[in-house]
């Protein structure tokens, strides 16, 4: 390995010299070349001199992210070993056993199990803490990806050792990894008598089919009218974004345009096939985590005024990237064009090529957003994702709730609830009694977890402000009595925040039943979107008022 290392830097500058004579009319090559040089050269005296060993692959790997990461959050470099998390990605495929592992503070633990895959068939639950992986004493190993351990080829054999709630012996399951499909739709159904939904997460490569199918079949129901929910969808492949938005705009019409440096690569994409539907109503939701791919798909059916978009503001990825293949199995996936959807505006809400002096990115200020129309002559604007036609406040949780969440404690006492209740009623159905919520609160009792409040938190800038200023005397003793009044106490949190708390353990209880599907079905009926969609599709007038020119 330290022959190839010599003969490496070796090659390096007459690779380097050669690259000098052949550019030097072009300067910006040169320059290139010239620094490329410096790189080498800096690299080979720190192999060879620094006071510690170093890892090439890692330090190199760590400066190729930092430079890509000084362009945006989007160029990306692959190493041969992430190239299965690359494919995954793209495919929505890979293999292993179909569960989600938490890994925090030496305890590795199940956190969801999907459908129809090696863990659910061998029965893990959530909760499981696998404390051995094919003989392997987890506590035993550190900074390493549980992940990939139990990954592997398929059929390949994999024996988790267990620790289960309720239980005093670890418990051994023998696994057949398999091919892993992580589905862009979790979950389609009725959720009235003649309204379907349709929950699409991801683009990866079967999205399309994915969604025509639910779409058929819930047409087949009787379905009239359709949820498309696009929340939390952070996008994925280009061509799946045209495809799902060909499912409701007709053929032929313009999808989306693409403009880069690389001009030769600029291309208009059409709707290529018949469209399924193009008179249905249909409602489009969003939040500020709907990017990408998913807000080409919202605001082609904003810009066609092919239906309404309910939720938040969308994030404002107007940017496309292309991978290219790499030298030793790596790849890098670029930036190379932003795209545009049919009414000529690109959402990009943050101007990575203008920094700050500290490094730091600012979105595009409203007054240079420019103004642009949608098919009915609705106006629209650039530069700052899409902007729904019925907005919804964004859900917001009590320091209190938001606590028990970051300490696991709805998790927890799920787990606990899960073992002493072998059943519940179906996810539509479920709900969690007054003394099963006061078992909740005295459960907490003997928990570790605490907050500020928001007032709090504006009493403590009060004071300090006012040391500040020098003034705190002034002021001190009411401070005091304020802060004593408004100190929070938790027994009486836990009934004034009550509906709240009991809605998120009833969810967190159903999901260790019902997986992902029972957990979204139980979301329905407290649901701000999903309820404003129904509502809307009652008034049929106001509906089409919407999508009218005003």
């Amino acid at each position: 390995m330290k022959k190839y290392l010599r003969s490496f830097w070796l090659a390096i500058p007459v690779v380097a010299g050669l690259t000098f004579v052949s550019f030097k009319n072009d300067d910006r090559l040169f320059e290139i070349a010239r620094n490329l040089d410096i790189y080498a050269t800096l690299f080979k005296e720190l192999n060879a001199y620094y006071v510690d060993e170093i890892n090439p692959n890692q330090l190199i790997k760590t400066s190729i992210d930092n430079m890509l990461r000084s362009l945006d959050p989007y160029t990306v470099y692959y190493a041969e070993d992430d190239i299965e998390d690359y494919m995954t990605m793209t495919t929505g495929k890979y293999n292993g056993i179909g569960a989600i592992i938490s890994s925090a503070e030496g305890k590795h633990t199940v956190m969801m199990v999907y459908e129809d895959t090696p863990a659910q068939k061998a029965g893990l639950q959530l909760g499981d803490e696998i404390l051995k992986i094919n003989g392997v004493d987890l506590s035993t190993r550190e900074d390493f990806d549980t992940g990939k351990l139990l990954k592997g080829q398929t059929q390949s054999n994999v024996t988790l050792t267990l620790k289960r709630y309720g239980s005093t012996k670890p418990l051994d399951v023998s696994l057949n990894r398999d091919i892993v499909k992580v589905t862009n739709v979790p979950y389609y159904g009725m959720i009235s008598e003649d309204v379907g939904y349709i929950d699409l997460k991801d683009f990866t490569a079967t999205a399309s089919r994915e969604v025509r199918n639910a779409f058929q079949e819930l047409k087949g129901k009787g379905m009239k009218s359709v949820v498309l929910d696009l929340r939390d969808n952070p996008g994925g492949l280009l061509n799946m974004a045209i495809e799902i938005s060909n499912i409701f705009i007709s053929k032929g019409e313009e999808i989306v345009s693409t403009k880069g440096k690389v001009s030769e690569w600029n291309k208009t994409y059409t709707a290529y096939n018949p469209a399924l539907d193009t008179e249905m109503p249909v409602v489009v939701l969003t939040n500020n985590r709907s990017a990408s791919a998913a807000e080409i798909v919202s605001g082609v059916i904003q810009d066609y005024d092919r239906g309404v978009l309910i939720g938040q503001r969308t994030y404002g990825k107007g940017l496309v990237q292309t991978t290219r293949d790499l030298s030793f199995n790596t790849k890098m996936k670029i930036t190379t064009a932003k795209y545009y959807i049919p009414s000529g505006r690109c959402i990009q809400a943050i101007d990575y090529s203008h920094r700050n002096d500290d490094g730091s990115v600012g979105k595009i200020p409203d007054s240079l957003m420019t103004e642009f129309k949608t098919k009915n002559g609705r106006i629209v604007f650039d530069g700052g994702g899409i902007l729904p036609d019925i907005l919804t406040e964004k859900e917001t949780y009590s320091p209190l709730a938001t606590s028990l969440g970051r300490n696991r404690l709805f998790f927890d006492y799920a787990v606990k609830f899960h073992f002493e209740h072998p059943t519940i009623k179906p996810a539509k159905e479920f709900s969690l009694s007054d003394a099963d919520y006061a078992a909740f609160t005295k459960w907490l009792g003997d928990k570790e977890y605490d907050y500020t409040t928001q007032v709090e938190r504006d009493l403590n800038d009060l004071e300090a402000s006012a040391k500040k200023e020098k003034s705190l005397e002034v002021i001190e003793d009411q401070l005091k009595a304020l802060k004593s009044k408004l100190s929070h106490s938790k027994d009486n949190d836990l009934q004034i925040f009550k509906p709240e708390i009991k809605k998120i353990l009833e969810e967190e209880i159903i999901k260790h039943y019902y997986l992902e599907k029972g957990l979204r079905e139980a979301s329905f009926k407290e649901d701000p979107e999903v309820k404003a969609a129904l509502a809307l599709f009652k008034e049929p007038a106001r509906y089409n008022d919407l999508l009218k020119k005003k």
